[in-house]
């Protein structure tokens, strides 16, 4: 299963990546493994819009597979600057690619993120799951 090195990791199988961007802007989606495990994706709804505000920790939308819906979970707070149209339209794409086409939303990071897994630490959650 893919875990890639450059990308950060909540404990609920979301990942952030540019978490050094000088803009503050991260990109969030969910991990191959949290694609894998939900089957395909059938349907994705963010209970935010873009100029609205997550935290971290808490759930920000939906994904709604041929098996289950889980909860998707904002992994740092801060304001949604960007949503992936893309993912909304046709949500197989985050079963495709889950780490690129598939990302979910961008935010501008208003606090440091405290508990985010590096990969090494995030491989060692999903094996023992």
């Amino acid at each position: 299963m893919s875990v890639p090195e450059q990308l950060r990791y909540s404990e609920e199988h979301e990942w952030v990546a540019g978490l050094d961007n000088e803009d503050g802007v991260v990109t969030i989606g969910i991990t191959a493994h949290a694609a894998d495990a939900l089957g395909e994706i059938v349907y994705l709804e963010l209970h935010s819009g873009e100029g609205d505000t997550v935290e971290a920790g808490e759930p920000c939308g939906e994904v709604e597979s041929t098996k289950s819906v889980s909860d998707l979970y904002a992994p740092v707070s801060g304001e949604i600057t960007a949503i992936n149209q893309a993912v909304i339209d046709e949500p197989k794409v985050i079963n495709d690619d889950p780490y690129g086409e598939g990302w979910i939303l961008k935010v501008r990071v208003s606090e440091e993120p405290g508990d985010l897994l590096d990969a090494e630490s995030y491989g060692k959650l999903i094996e023992e799951s």
